[in-house]
């Protein structure tokens, strides 16, 4: 049994997308994950939540679908629905770039077969090994928003869940209150 290197992935995932455009490739604890293609509702939340987060500060972007490279003791990469981050973070890096400065990542349930292991189990706790701050899921399945703070290297010790309508906060290094009234017109 052969072990896939970073390397390794970024190649095949480079290959992938030569051969199916619509093919979205994800390397989280050491297993290949593909993502689902966002749908119209999903773009919508997604360009929501960015002006709202610019709203509470011009400097800051909400970068739909940067990669990211995660997990301190094992490498992966991620692609983050969102990444809140100041502007110029990512500027000069690849595809795949380092998660400093990232002040929050984003993911909106997809409803593929796998987003309740990815975006439930997985990503927070790859998000919290590598020290992002915040990390929001907007879970359309559920009904609710995930707020995820205060990552301890091997978690976030605080989680607070909402039914979509309600007002919850993003705690620093984001700062803002959600209102997810609107969430409620995006889901089926």
């Amino acid at each position: 049994m052969s072990v896939l290197t970073q390397e390794g992935f970024e190649e095949l995932a480079r290959l992938g997308e030569r051969v199916d455009e619509s093919l979205r490739l994800e390397f989280i604890s050491g297993k290949i994950e593909e993502k689902a293609l966002p749908d119209g509702d999903h773009g919508r939340i997604i360009e929501w939540l960015t002006r709202l987060c610019i709203q509470v500060d011009a400097g800051w972007w909400l970068y739909p679908d940067q990669g990211l490279r995660i997990e301190k003791y094992r490498k992966g990469n991620a692609r983050p629905d969102g990444c809140l981050a100041p502007s110029d973070t990512f500027v000069g890096q690849g595809e795949w770039a380092s998660p400093d400065g990232v002040l929050m990542t984003v993911e909106v349930t997809s409803g593929d077969s796998d987003t309740g292991q990815r975006d439930r189990v997985d990503k927070p706790r790859a998000y919290a090994e590598t020290g992002i701050p915040v990390y929001l899921l907007i879970d359309r399945t559920a009904g609710e928003v995930k707020v995820h703070s205060q990552p301890d290297g091997e978690r976030y010790e605080m989680v607070a869940t909402v039914p979509f309508g309600k007002t919850v906060t993003l705690p620093e290094p984001v700062g803002m209150e959600l209102d997810t009234e609107p969430l409620k017109n995006w889901v089926h």
